[in-house]
């Protein structure tokens, strides 16, 4: 990996069963049972008693924007200390890099409406998450649930829905290839329709995150 944590598309590619979407608009891959579903239940657990309601920069003023719940996950604890390791072994990438893990939690009818997670270059909030360690440039999510009904995460630019399971990593570049945002990623995280939903984010930046 280079020093501002970008990942080789030959890194990801050489792990067996990673898949890469087919489409020139942007850079996303999947990995069916990446984390072992015992480790799921325990960041589950985590989540389930430490959540609180999520948040967004750049506030939009729509209160219902981003329903969700949300976890910050003690990087000591066991379970998370395991899921750190299993990502750096994926994708290669330095951890110091890498933002602190968090969890979240969609109960029924709760989502996230379309959005991405650069820092939009023109937000009024840009200067205050990318002046220290700089954008972000990958995300690796990882379903710890199945979904009964709804919960995908649709990216409309490829026109594809990811489907919640156990263990499913997705992971993208939030950037094209001469670093500039790339707007393709633009993504939502759907309405659930029946059950719960439990997924794991870890975002990396240009510089060292501190």
């Amino acid at each position: 990996m280079d020093r501002t944590g970008e990942s080789w598309a030959e890194k990801l590619l050489s792990r067996s069963g990673v898949q890469r979407v087919p489409s020139p608009k942007a850079e996303i891959y999947q990995l069916r049972g990446f984390v072992p579903p015992d480790l799921c239940q325990r960041l589950i657990a985590r989540i389930d008693a430490e959540r609180r309601p999520s948040t967004i920069a750049d506030d939009n003023g729509d209160q219902y924007f981003r329903t969700s719940e949300t976890c910050d996950l003690a990087p000591e604890v066991a379970c998370v200390v395991e899921m750190e390791a299993l990502l750096e072994g994926l994708s290669g990438i330095d951890p110091k890099f890498g933002e602190p893990l968090q969890g979240q939690r969609y109960d029924v009818g709760q989502e996230f409406k379309p959005h991405t997670d650069y820092f939009a270059p023109d937000g009024e909030d840009y200067a205050r998450y990318c002046t220290i360690s700089g954008q972000r440039t990958w995300t690796f999510m990882v379903y710890l649930n199945p979904v009964e009904a709804g919960g995908g995460t649709r990216f409309k630019a490829i026109n594809k829905i990811f489907k919640p399971e156990t263990g499913k990593l997705l992971c993208w570049n939030n950037r094209r290839a001469d670093g500039r945002v790339n707007p393709n990623t633009l993504h939502h995280g759907m309405k659930v329709r029946k059950g719960l939903k439990y997924v794991l984010t870890k975002w990396y930046r240009e510089r060292e995150w501190g």
